[in-house]
């Protein structure tokens, strides 16, 4: 069985940014996905340019599930933004806790997403769809993987309904923190992340900060290829295409791409996978 698909994007800063990230999306749109998620700045950071990508995605008639974190805000600020994606017919949200913005101190009204969870469940009931982050090689901040997959257990009992993990490399992780979550009490479908390998230097940087493990095989080959993008590109779709078609065999609900905003590498990655 085929499993499902839904591609992430992040919202453009340029009027070029908004024409490209259409033309992708449109591209995107021929693998039937079931929805489309667009990502929110630290603190709230690009609210109204989520905000703007969001409605321009429902107006085409397209499920969309736009991401929510709550780190910095106030209950006023996210009850204002529930109702108006509810006014826009949305039903899917990617409750996140989110970070920081640089410089600041105060954490809002929220400090853990399970209570952002309870929140949007107390407030809207069972409009939206709840989408909550998962880490199979564990939260870079939390202390232990027993404390991490708590803290995942939480988010659900507080009232999710599904997971999609941070991205990763490595299936077996994958499917142990599958496993734990399970013999822990949570039944509801968690659905790998998957990043596309384009760029060595990007994605060393991506996985530094969030925490994903970048395998040092995978790493030392890239590094090998220098400046040859078409290398890069090669190796990194075998490398992904590979894991893909491990996490379908396995019985992954579905494969939850982050694009960057690219339509081709995530494209070619599905296809590979079915």
């Amino acid at each position: 069985m085929t499993p499902n698909v839904s591609f992430e994007f992040f919202p453009p800063n340029t009027p070029e940014g908004a024409v490209k990230l259409r033309a992708t999306r449109a591209a995107l749109a021929e693998a039937a996905p079931e929805f489309f998620s667009v990502t929110y700045g630290a603190g709230g950071a690009t609210r109204d340019k989520t905000l703007a990508v969001v409605e321009e995605i429902a107006a085409e008639g397209r499920a969309v599930a736009p991401h929510l974190s709550c780190i910095g805000a106030t209950r006023e600020s996210l009850r204002e933004l529930l109702e108006l994606y509810r006014g826009h017919g949305i039903r899917r949200l990617v409750a996140l806790r989110g970070d920081l913005p640089s410089g600041m101190v105060d954490h809002g009204d929220f400090r853990y997403a399970s209570e952002l969870v309870e929140f949007v469940r107390a407030e809207t009931g069972d409009w939206f769809r709840i989408e909550v982050a998962a880490y199979p090689e564990m939260h870079p901040q939390a202390r232990t993987p027993a404390e991490d997959l708590q803290a995942f257990v939480a988010k659900v009992r507080a009232g999710a309904d599904s997971a999609i993990t941070q991205y990763f490399f490595n299936a077996d992780a994958f499917f142990r923190f599958r496993d734990d979550a399970l013999a822990a009490g949570v039944d509801v479908p968690i659905v790998p992340g998957i990043m596309p390998i384009t760029n060595f230097t990007q994605l060393a940087r991506f996985s530094e900060s969030c925490g994903a493990e970048l395998p040092r095989w995978v790493r030392v080959r890239l590094a090998s290829f220098g400046d040859d993008r078409e290398a890069i590109r090669a190796f990194g779709f075998e490398v992904v295409a590979d894991l893909c078609r491990r996490l379908v065999a396995g019985g992954v609900p579905a494969l939850h791409f982050y694009t960057l905003n690219q339509a081709q590498p995530s494209l070619d990655l599905w296809q590979a996978a079915r």
